[in-house]
């Protein structure tokens, strides 16, 4: 068999589009595609019109935290630790509004990825916790 597809046929499943659809987002997670054949324990298989499409394996908490921290260093195009201290601000922010905070260690991979100490990470969220939505802070 050449690996053509007829009319009828699936495409192949790099080229499915629900694949397509899917893919950045288990790519920002930090997931993995796999064949559904070989899915095991906690992985999800995901079926399109019926027929199981792809499994997503789920990265370990620990290392999502590691793949948001470099998502977010790409985004700012250099090293978490060369921002400057509003912008460490923002991404405390961000990592506290996606959990990252709620990981065993979480405050201490933080603080060493952005170059800072845990005391600086904590004065980072009272001082977001004291602002409120309108930006003023609050007594």
């Amino acid at each position: 068999m050449t690996g053509a597809t007829g009319p009828g046929d699936p495409p192949p499943p790099g080229d499915h589009p629900f694949l397509l659809a899917i893919k950045p987002l288990v790519d920002a997670m930090g997931g993995d595609l796999l064949a559904p054949e070989q899915a095991s324990g906690d992985d999800v298989v995901l079926s399109w019109e019926g027929r199981d499409v792809v499994a997503v394996r789920l990265p370990h908490l620990s290392d999502s935290l590691d793949h948001i921290l470099a998502a977010l260093e790409r985004r700012h195009g250099m090293p978490l630790p060369d921002l400057d201290r509003k912008t460490k601000q923002s991404v405390v922010r961000v990592l506290e509004q996606r959990g990252a905070f709620s990981v065993r260690h979480g405050v201490e991979t933080v603080a060493s990825a952005l170059g800072v100490s845990r005391f600086t990470i904590y004065n980072y969220l009272n001082r977001e916790a004291g602002t409120s939505g309108n930006g003023l802070r609050t007594r």
